[in-house]
């Protein structure tokens, strides 16, 4: 069994499928805080000890276990696809990276070039048409999650739905699934189901976004960047999100779920 994406306290109070652009630096955080009293001095993301972390080789065979044995409490957390394709768009591509680069090398000049997307500079404040650029950036998404060209599909846009299987098809089942909208309401769920060393009042923690300040902020409503050819888009690539976790494909500007999640449904359908 592999459990790709999945962090989990080193208490194995909680285990964590990470989704990207999903609040996972503020659950990563709250999660090391839960263990050790305090936050790790840094982007979670570059923690090398104090969270077990799948990638790190040395915690694989804790998490397995812990997982296959129903140990955590094991949860995500989702997002609307509308604002997650823009979020993953303003800071991956239109962003300057916290090591002060372009996100993967020579992908952006690779899209400027064959996508005609433009993202501006720190130098002209990141004066470009964000509308314009986004929607061809959109088609760029679609190309490499339905094709796998002009490269594989990216964690930041790819399906919340497919880093979510891996868990289950692997074993897992998830305790909890709640959304970054309602992010207090739901990670506190969370805490109060675990037996961690450390309390905490998730109203009382700051939030870690770490993708925040590097580029440029979204002009408009999130209904301006979508027209018709980019909702179809959307809903080509994030059809079973939107229906799995009840946000409304119809209203781009309505962020919230229309419901809560099924958890049953979600092992049956993406446990196939």
């Amino acid at each position: 069994m592999a459990f790709p994406g999945t962090w989990m306290t080193e208490s194995e109070s909680m285990a964590y499928r990470v989704v990207p652009k999903c609040a996972c630096s503020t659950i990563g955080q709250i999660m090391f805080f839960s263990d050790h009293g305090r936050y790790f001095d840094g982007d979670i993301h570059d923690s090398t000890s104090g969270l077990h972390k799948w990638n790190q080789e040395a915690s694989q065979g804790a998490i397995e276990g812990a997982v296959k044995a129903r140990k955590p409490v094991s949860f995500t957390c989702v997002r609307n696809p509308y604002a997650r394709i823009l979020s993953s768009f303003f800071d991956k591509i239109a962003g300057i990276q916290r090591n002060g680069k372009r996100y993967r090398g020579n992908l952006i000049p690779q899209i400027m070039q064959r996508y005609g997307v433009e993202v501006g500079s720190p130098e002209d404040n990141f004066d470009f048409d964000q509308v314009t650029s986004f929607r061809r950036f959109l088609l760029f998404a679609r190309d490499t999650i339905r094709w796998r060209r002009p490269m594989e599909p990216d964690i930041h846009w790819s399906a919340m739905s497919g880093h979510i299987a891996t868990f289950i098809v692997n074993g897992g089942r998830y305790d909890q699934i709640f959304f970054t909208e309602k992010f207090n309401e739901g990670m506190q769920k969370v805490l109060d189901a675990a037996e961690t060393p450390v309390k905490l009042d998730v109203n009382e923690v700051p939030r870690f976004n770490e993708s925040e300040g590097h580029g440029p902020k979204r002009l408009h409503k999130v209904s301006d960047y979508f027209d018709d050819l980019s909702r179809h888009l959307v809903w080509e690539i994030y059809k079973k999100d939107f229906q799995l976790f009840r946000y409304d494909f119809d209203n781009p500007d309505n962020k919230l779920p229309k419901g809560e999640v099924d958890l049953d449904e979600v092992h049956a359908k993406l446990g196939r």
